[in-house]
């Protein structure tokens, strides 16, 4: 629904489930739509005024105001993925402000409301927006190819509990694909031998000399990390540390 009352047909594009960001499609005159001014997430200061605008709880283009109460914010996205650089802001924010837009005092975007952090779900002084640099990166991937292209290692890796189980520091390879980057690099999966005893995979330690500890900080650095970017990967095997040169390749 437009803000004249009418109503249009829109259709998705794509989205970004771990950036929580989608793309849609609004069958609509050109002449009914107007292109929000985009501001820089990048320059905002804490303590700077911004208004929130959004549907919460059903309440069509209701607006909060507030100010920046926190910049560089890390969250969690419904794909359980960490979300960087995310802005906080106690301008209230309530279920159904997702995907609407955080705006600076001239109106000009400055990031796309994702978050609310309370033990409710409901508003309680703290909710958080994706800045607007990141969704201009990943928008026009979107637009091309429905999605955005992740550069990977080809690889899929244990949870934290697991490898904490195991006594385990770094990241514990589980399944290799030959054809990926690690696989290409003879990174090893965990297998099991002709008894059935289980042996453990390769174990991430560093990659490009920065210490990979969990998932979390593997997919913080494949996030700033593009297609075709070189990587040192430092690995322990058999008590053995070893360095090797991964090339990133696109994965689904």
């Amino acid at each position: 629904t437009l803000s004249d009352g009418s109503v249009w047909k829109a259709k998705p594009i794509g989205f970004e489930p771990e950036k929580d960001l989608a793309v849609i499609d609004i069958d609509a005159p050109a002449e009914k739509l107007y292109p929000i001014s985009v501001g820089k997430s990048s320059t905002l200061k804490v303590g700077q005024s911004v208004m929130a605008i959004g549907n919460p709880f059903g309440f069509d283009h209701s607006l909060t105001t507030g100010v920046i109460s926190g910049l560089d914010r890390e969250i969690r996205s419904p794909a359980q993925r960490p979300i960087q650089g995310v802005i906080q802001t106690d301008a209230a924010i309530n279920p159904g402000n997702s995907g609407g837009p955080l705006l600076d005092s001239q109106g000009r975007l400055i990031g796309m409301n994702t978050a609310i952090y309370s033990p409710s779900g409901a508003y309680a002084g703290i909710g958080f927006a994706v800045r607007v640099d990141t969704i201009a990166r990943m928008v026009p991937e979107i637009l091309k190819h429905g999605k955005v292209t992740k550069p990977g290692l080809g690889v899929s890796i244990a949870s934290s509990s697991i490898t904490r189980r195991l006594g385990v520091t770094g990241v514990l390879i589980m399944n290799v694909d030959e054809n990926g980057p690690a696989g290409k690099a003879g990174l090893r999966p965990t297998r099991r031998d002709n008894m059935g005893h289980v042996i453990l995979g390769d174990v991430l330690l560093r990659l490009d000399g920065q210490q990979i500890k969990n998932p979390d900080d593997l997919f913080r650095f494949l996030d700033n990390k593009q297609v075709g970017d070189k990587v040192k990967v430092e690995y322990l095997r058999d008590d053995q540390v070893t360095t090797v040169e991964v090339v990133l390749e696109r994965v689904n």
